[in-house]
C-alpha cells in the first residue's frame, strides 16, 4: 500500500469480498522525495487507512533490492545510452519479488496491487490471462508484463474491472478513507522534481562529457554535454539550427556522438527484443501476430513476432516512430499479454 487512493481502495474492495487482508508499504530507498510513493507521508497515510479499515499494517525494508534492481538498473541504462522503465524493474524484482517471497512468510495466500489491469480465467488458453483494464486510459498492463507467469493465479488486481478513476475516488469518498482526494504520483518514486539528469549526477559517475552531434552521414553539426541527456525522438534542447527539424535518433557511446535526424529517420519497421518474459506459454515456437507497444502511454501496433537466436524479433505492418532501446516491447492479442521484453535494436 502506496497511501494513495487507489491502493487503499483495493483493500475495501478485498475486505468486502470476504479476504482476510494486511496491509504492506515498501520502504524503498532513503531520502524525501515529494509526492513519492513510499516517503514517509505516503506511509503514514498508508498506515491511517489501515487503522480506519482496522486491517494490520507493516512497513518492510527492501532498500537494498531497490538499489540493486532498479537504482542501479537506471543508472546502466543511461550510462549504455538506453531508456529505462524503473516501474516494470520494480514490479518484477519487488511487487513479485521480494514482497511475494515476504507474503508467504506471513502466510498469505495471495498478494494484491492497485495496478488498472485484469487477471481472469481463459477458456481459449486453459489458465489465468493478464488483460487490459475496462479503464483503457488508465491501462497498466504495459509495466506488468513482466510478472512470473506462475504468480497469474496468486495475484488480485481489484481494480481492473472498474471504468475509471472517478469511480475509485467515490469509493474512497463514500467509505470516508482520508486519501479519497490525494492527488496520483505520477514521477519517478526516487528521483527528485523528477530531473533525472541532476539525480545521475549526483548518484553515479556519470558526467556531461562534451562531444559531437552529427547527422547519420558523419557530419559534424554541434556538441552536447553528455548523451545521458538524450532520448530517442528528443526534438527540443538540442541547440542546433536546421532548415527542417532535427531529433535525436541514435548514439555512438564509443565516439561519444549523438545522432540526429530528420523526422523520417525515427521510424523503424522491425528491432529485436531480448529478457522475454511469456506469460502464454513457455516458448515461441513459431511467428505469431500480435499487437505491439513500445512505451506505456503509446498504441499497440500490428506486428509479427518471430523467434531470433535466443530473443525476439518484432516485424511491424507499417514502420512505427521513435523505438527506444532500454524500453519495453509488450505483446498483446485482443485484450490480452502474451508478454514481452527489452527492445535492444
Amino acid at each position: 500500500m502506496s497511501g494513495g487512493v487507489d491502493s487503499s481502495v483495493s483493500a475495501i474492495l478485498l475486505k468486502e469480498q470476504g479476504y482476510d487482508v494486511i496491509g504492506v508499504t515498501m520502504k524503498l530507498f532513503e531520502g524525501e522525495v515529494e509526492g513519492s510513493c513510499c516517503n514517509v507521508s505516503s506511509t503514514m497515510d498508508a498506515k491511517r487507512v489501515c487503522d480506519y479499515l482496522e486491517i494490520p499494517h507493516y512497513t518492510l525494508n527492501f532498500k537494498d533490492d531497490f538499489k540493486k534492481y532498479v537504482i542501479d538498473d537506471f543508472i546502466n541504462c543511461y550510462a549504455n545510452c538506453k531508456t529505462p522503465n524503473p516501474c516494470i524493474e520494480c514490479n518484477k524484482y519487488l511487487k513479485f519479488g521480494s514482497m511475494y517471497n515476504k507474503a508467504q512468510e506471513l502466510e498469505c495466500e495471495y498478494i494484491a496491487t492497485g495496478h488498472y489491469a485484469k487477471i481472469e480465467y481463459s477458456e481459449k488458453y486453459n489458465q489465468n490471462v493478464l488483460k487490459i483494464a475496462n479503464a483503457i486510459e488508465k491501462d497498466q498492463s504495459y509495466v506488468l508484463y513482466n510478472m512470473p507467469r506462475e504468480l497469474l493465479n496468486k495475484i488480485k488486481l481489484p481494480l481492473g474491472m472498474f471504468n475509471s478513476k472517478e469511480e475509485i475516488r467515490k469509493i474512497a469518498r463514500d467509505n470516508n478513507l482520508p486519501v479519497a482526494s490525494k492527488p496520483d504520483s505520477e514521477d519517478i518514486c526516487f528521483v527528485p522534481e523528477g530531473n533525472y539528469k541532476t539525480f545521475l549526477e549526483s548518484n553515479s559517475n556519470i558526467k556531461g562529457i562534451k562531444g559531437n552531434i552529427v547527422n547519420s552521414e558523419g557530419k559534424i553539426l554541434g556538441e552536447h554535454d553528455g548523451l545521458y541527456k538524450y532520448t530517442i525522438g528528443q526534438r527540443k534542447g538540442l541547440g542546433i539550427s536546421s532548415t527542417n527539424p532535427l531529433y535525436a535518433v541514435g548514439f555512438n557511446k564509443e565516439k561519444n556522438e549523438l545522432i540526429v535526424g530528420e523526422e523520417k529517420e525515427l521510424y523503424k519497421k522491425e528491432f529485436n527484443v531480448s529478457e522475454v518474459n511469456w506469460l502464454l506459454f513457455d516458448k515461441l515456437e513459431k511467428e505469431l501476430i500480435v499487437y505491439v507497444k513500445t512505451r506505456y502511454s503509446s498504441k499497440a501496433y500490428k506486428a509479427r513476432i518471430i523467434p531470433y537466436e535466443n530473443n525476439v524479433k518484432v516485424i511491424y505492418d507499417e514502420p512505427q516512430k521513435s523505438i527506444a532501446p532500454g524500453q519495453s516491447a509488450v505483446f498483446y492479442i485482443d485484450d490480452i499479454v502474451v508478454g514481452g521484453g527489452k527492445i535492444i535494436g
